[in-house]
C-alpha cells in the first residue's frame, strides 16, 4: 500500500508541476504579445514568423481537415438515414447534421485533427531545436524564446484553427447534404432550411469559442513539450508522441467541461 500510494502522490505532484508549467509558458507568452510590445524595450512579435506559421498550420493542414470533416457528415447522415425515415422525420436530418458538426464534432475532430497535424510538427521542431542547442544560442543572445518561437505558433493556431475549423464545417454539412440527397431523396433546399430552423447563434459562436480553445491546447502543449526536450532524436520522438497524446486528453476533457458548462448557461 505505501509502494502505491507513494506512486500515486509521485504522479499527482508530477501533473501539478505540469500544470504549473503550462502556464507559466502561456502567462509569459500572454506578456511578449499584450505587455513587452508596450515596454521601454518594445520587444515585439516579428511579423514574417508569424504569417509563416500562420501557412504551416492553416493553409497546409485544410485538405486534410476538409477530407476528414467530409467523412464525419457523410457518416451522421448515413448512421442516421434508416433511424430517421423509420420514424417519419427524415426531412430532420440536415437539422441533426448542421448542429452536430457545427457544434460538437467539427471543432473536436479539427482539433484532433490538428493535435496530429500542426501539433505534432510543432513539438518535434522545438524538441530539435533544443537538442541542436539552437535555444541556448538564443539565451546567449538574450533572444528570449519564447517571444522568438512560441508566440508566433501560439497565434498562428489560435487564429488559423478556428477559421479551418469553420471551413471544414461547410465541407461536412455538404457531405452530409450529399448523402441526405442521394439516399433520402431530400433535396438540398430543403435539408438547408431544415438546418438553418435548427442552428442558432449561438451553436456557431460555442463551436467557434470552442476551436479556439482547442487551438491553443494544441499550441501550448506542443511548444512546452518541445521546450522540455533534454536529449537526443528517442527525445524528440516521446516529446511528439506525448504531445498528440497529452493534447487530445486535454482537447476531450475541455469538450466535456463546454458541454455541461454550455448547457447550464444556453440551455441546449
Amino acid at each position: 500500500m505505501g509502494n502505491i500510494a507513494g506512486e500515486l502522490g509521485a504522479r499527482f505532484y508530477s501533473g501539478l508541476r505540469y500544470i504549473g508549467g503550462m502556464a507559466w509558458l502561456f502567462t509569459d507568452a500572454l506578456f511578449f504579445i499584450f505587455i513587452a510590445p508596450f515596454s521601454k524595450r518594445k520587444l515585439r512579435v516579428r511579423g514574417a514568423p508569424v504569417l509563416e506559421q500562420m501557412v504551416r498550420v492553416g493553409f497546409s493542414s485544410l485538405g486534410i481537415v476538409c477530407l476528414v470533416q467530409l467523412f464525419i457528415g457523410i457518416v451522421i447522415a448515413l448512421q442516421l438515414s434508416n433511424l430517421l425515415r423509420t420514424f417519419g422525420i427524415k426531412e430532420y436530418v440536415g437539422s441533426v447534421v448542421g448542429l452536430g458538426i457545427f457544434r460538437e464534432l467539427g471543432p473536436l475532430m479539427t482539433a484532433m485533427v490538428m493535435a496530429g497535424y500542426a501539433g505534432a510538427a510543432m513539438s518535434a521542431e522545438l524538441g530539435t531545436m533544443a537538442v541542436s542547442e539552437e535555444l541556448e544560442a538564443l539565451h546567449a543572445l538574450a533572444i528570449s524564446p519564447v517571444r522568438y518561437l512560441v508566440v508566433p505558433r501560439l497565434i498562428a493556431a489560435a487564429l488559423m484553427i478556428p477559421c479551418v475549423t469553420m471551413i471544414g464545417n461547410f465541407v461536412g454539412v455538404l457531405g452530409g447534404m450529399g448523402i441526405a440527397w442521394n439516399v433520402l431523396h431530400i433535396s438540398p433546399a430543403l435539408f438547408t432550411q431544415k438546418m438553418l430552423e435548427t442552428l442558432v447563434t449561438s451553436d456557431v459562436v460555442v463551436g467557434i469559442f470552442k476551436s479556439w480553445v482547442f487551438a491553443v491546447l494544441i499550441a501550448l502543449i506542443a511548444c512546452f513539450e518541445g521546450l522540455r526536450v533534454d536529449s537526443g532524436a528517442e527525445g524528440v520522438g516521446k516529446a511528439a508522441t506525448r504531445s498528440v497524446v497529452f493534447s487530445i486528453v486535454m482537447i476531450i476533457s475541455a469538450d466535456c467541461l463546454f458541454a455541461a458548462v454550455f448547457r447550464i448557461i444556453l440551455g441546449r
